[in-house]
């Protein structure tokens, strides 16, 4: 009896997928799963023990310095998202739609270049620049303005997220926009649209997916970022991976810490599955 060709066409490429299915499930589902099952446990004598209890969800979800982490380090990711945005979109522009082919591979790669040294060795460097007496201050000093405090505020940590992330979401717009038909913004202009509503109009429903994904790609590396707001940022008030970190070391309390990461691996998938389904709908015809 012969076999089925379907069924081997199905067989051939699981077999291309199963490393992959293998690697995620090793890596990722199997570690949240444990990560999970660890919130249930409780430590006594400094020692976890398994059993299934809600003593560190209730803990947890009930303080209120954990609820004000959250929002927190929400609101930073989410601010840290969208300024990147704003500043690498004129960037991606120019390089998109006025530079070369040859100047754009060059730009990208010097956008690249920054990723081949330490995230913990450019943060260290912004302590040197924003100090009180550093390289800021002294040129505003110049002008008759400052020392200005920046080290140990939400600024410092904003730019420390901006160090992380803006390299990332300028490449990924500008590949986003270098996809599209300089043709159509051309054209609207031509018709008389004014810049900014070519822009409106024509450019973001076109790169809409790209811009949504770049945005939200800062927003995880934000959302997770621990350096930035400890070293930069003086960890006052904490931010949740912060949290986690003062919580393992307060009584060896890994189910309190593993309570912390679950919410902030919800808030990931909540967000990333939303921005997902934005970026790709389609509009409404009118």
């Amino acid at each position: 009896m012969a076999s089925d060709p379907k069924s081997r066409l199905d067989l051939y490429a699981l077999s291309f997928r199963l490393p992959i299915l293998v690697w995620q499930a090793l890596f990722f589902v199997g570690p949240l799963a444990f990560m999970l099952a660890m919130s249930f446990f409780d430590v006594k004598n400094y020692r976890m023990v398994e059993t299934f209890e809600l003593k560190a969800w209730e803990r947890m979800l009930t303080r209120g310095y954990v609820w004000d982490s959250y929002f927190l380090t929400l609101g930073r990711a989410a601010l840290a998202a969208l300024v990147a945005s704003l500043v690498a979109f004129p960037a991606a522009w120019l390089l998109a739609f006025r530079a070369s082919e040859t100047q754009r591979r060059w730009a990208i790669f010097l956008l690249v270049i920054p990723f081949f040294t330490s995230y913990l060795v450019r943060t260290f460097s912004w302590l040197v620049i924003l100090a009180e007496s550093g390289v800021v201050n002294a040129g505003l000093g110049a002008f008759g303005l400052g020392p200005y405090t920046m080290l140990n505020t939400g600024f410092g940590t904003l730019v420390g997220y901006l160090t992380l992330v803006l390299p990332l979401v300028l490449i990924l717009q500008t590949v986003t926009l270098a996809h599209i038909d300089p043709r159509l913004p051309a054209a609207a202009r031509n018709l008389g649209c004014p810049p900014g509503r070519v822009i409106w109009e024509v450019v973001l429903p076109l790169a809409k997916t790209g811009l949504v994904v770049a945005a939200l790609f800062a927003f995880i590396l934000s959302f997770g970022d621990f350096v930035a707001p400890y070293y930069l940022g003086g960890s006052k008030p904490p931010t949740l991976p912060i949290l986690i970190i003062d919580t393992t070391k307060s009584g060896q309390q890994w189910p309190r810490a593993a309570v912390v990461a679950v919410m902030m691996m919800l808030t990931l998938f909540a967000i990333a599955f939303a921005s997902i389904a934005f970026a790709y709908r389609k509009r409404a015809s009118k």
